[in-house]
């Protein structure tokens, strides 16, 4: 079935954006009487038929409404932007692990450079990229995609901020599930930055563990920046989503 992004605040009205009557009705070509399916991006889905189409708007009948809940912990992925479309990729991937944020961040090795308009233009992209995903994979809860940020100025938004972890390739890092094991309690919310190609710079490590990242190896392999970030989720998803959570 076919799903379609309603935002929370057309529930009432039950009518399809620009965007997403367009797709329904001019690319799929669906029309009244067809069954799909809605979500709001904040876990609320609901089953829909078409009753109008008109004008390039779509209009729908909603029924049986339901509410997914939230995983247990907030995830934020904090990606070195990758050069090329290895950030859509992750992204993508991001949505389906779980994450309930993407920061992208501009590393001193990021390759691509974002200035002025490009910078909204990429979030803008990556969202969509976000959104898309949600709609391929069952998804109620659509993650925020960050302003992309330097290291040094997301790391003083997020000091404080549930448990914070760095992957690294320095001697004293540790493995994810040890650092997660020692912390107690799953955290109400977690942090984990992915390198770009070539890595964080050492002083970058060095100012990350000084807002209090934990630094934490992948293993013995050096993987590529976009594996490096599906793995950081998939261990974090197996092992706080089905913890019980800190007390908040």
């Amino acid at each position: 079935m076919h799903r379609f992004h309603l935002p929370p605040e057309a529930w009432d009205s039950a009518v399809l954006g620009e965007s997403e009557s367009h797709h329904c009705a001019d690319v799929l070509r669906l029309s009244p009487g067809d069954k799909v399916a809605v979500f709001d991006g904040c876990g609320r889905e609901a089953r829909a038929e078409i009753s109008l189409v008109e004008r390039g708007r779509v209009s729908l009948k909603l029924s049986a409404p339901a509410k997914t809940p939230p995983p247990p912990c907030r995830i934020t992925l904090a990606q070195a932007v990758p050069k090329g479309k290895n950030m859509d990729l992750i992204v993508q991937k991001a949505v389906e692990l779980g994450a309930a944020r993407i920061a992208p961040l501009l590393s001193d090795r990021t390759v691509v450079q974002l200035e002025g308009n490009d910078t909204d233009r990429k979030r803008s992209k990556w969202q969509a990229v976000a959104l898309e995903a949600c709609k391929q994979c069952g998804q109620n809860h659509l993650p925020e995609v960050s302003e992309p940020l330097t290291v040094r100025a997301f790391l003083e938004r997020e000091e404080k901020k549930g448990l914070l972890l760095i992957a690294s390739l320095q001697p004293d890092a540790r493995p994810i599930k040890t650092v997660l094991a020692e912390h107690g309690a799953a955290p109400a919310a977690a942090t984990i930055l992915v390198g770009p190609e070539g890595d964080f710079t050492p002083a970058e490590i060095a100012l990350a563990k000084s807002h209090g990242c934990l630094p934490v190896t992948l293993g013995p392999i050096i993987l590529r920046t976009e594996t490096a970030a599906i793995y950081c989720l998939s261990v974090l998803a197996h092992e706080l989503f089905t913890a019980p959570p800190a007390a908040r």
